[in-house]
């Protein structure tokens, strides 16, 4: 049940945190593209910003593994700075080469600011969820 919460948390966190965030950013004209893009992706077709969130409930789960069982300032910070440069490192020297979108100091900055803020967000909701570290016994 745990992992389902995970992926409900990235999934969520994505289209609050990240694209909340990225919104902020088109409004100050610091991005040219708008957020919560609904253009189809292939090879089903959906829209863009359901395919990033599904993505992010993957990545959401990945780190509830890497650091769900922590507590305190590290649960807080692991979550940011692992949400931070997790998805942009794969983002960056992978997916938008693969894209043909331009990589630049500009986007690697954004890429961390966005992600470790999505970071945030999946501690957040996983906490709403209900999912906590388990207890260790003394």
């Amino acid at each position: 049940m745990v992992w389902f919460k995970a992926f409900i948390a990235g999934f969520l966190a994505t289209l609050v945190f990240h694209q909340g965030l990225f919104m902020l950013f088109y409004l100050g004209g610091a991005v040219p593209m708008a957020p919560f893009n609904l253009t189809p992706v292939p090879p089903l077709g959906v829209p863009s910003v359901l395919s990033l969130a599904f993505f992010g409930g993957l990545w959401g789960m990945l780190l509830w593994l890497i650091v769900g069982r922590t507590t305190g300032a590290i649960h807080w910070f692991g979550h940011i700075v692992l949400g931070a440069i997790g998805p942009t490192a794969v983002a960056m020297l992978l997916v938008f080469p693969l894209k043909g979108l331009d990589v630049s100091a500009q986007t690697w900055i954004g890429g961390l600011i966005l992600n470790g803020f999505w970071g945030l967000g999946v501690a957040v909701f996983m906490g709403l969820l209900g999912a906590r570290a388990p207890r260790q016994e003394l």
